[in-house]
């Protein structure tokens, strides 16, 4: 990774999934209005799909999390 050069859409790509990813994780898992298998689909869907996943959970997943106080 270090060795590459950072106009490579690859590797832009692949840290920007990456990132999306991980804060949308992060995000589902604190999330308290979503079930334990709510939460794992969630979760593998963004990981393993990340650009489709994590577009599917930007639009349908945080709603819940809204309205959340804290």
């Amino acid at each position: 990774m270090f060795g590459m050069e950072w106009n490579n859409g690859f590797t832009f790509g692949f840290l920007f999934a990456l990132v999306l990813g991980l804060w949308a994780v992060i995000n589902i898992l604190q999330n308290d209005r979503t079930g334990p298998f709510g939460k794992a689909v969630w979760s593998v869907l963004v990981m393993f799909v990340p650009f489709f996943g994590f577009g599917a959970w930007l639009l349908f997943g945080p709603k819940a999390t809204k309205n959340r106080i804290g």
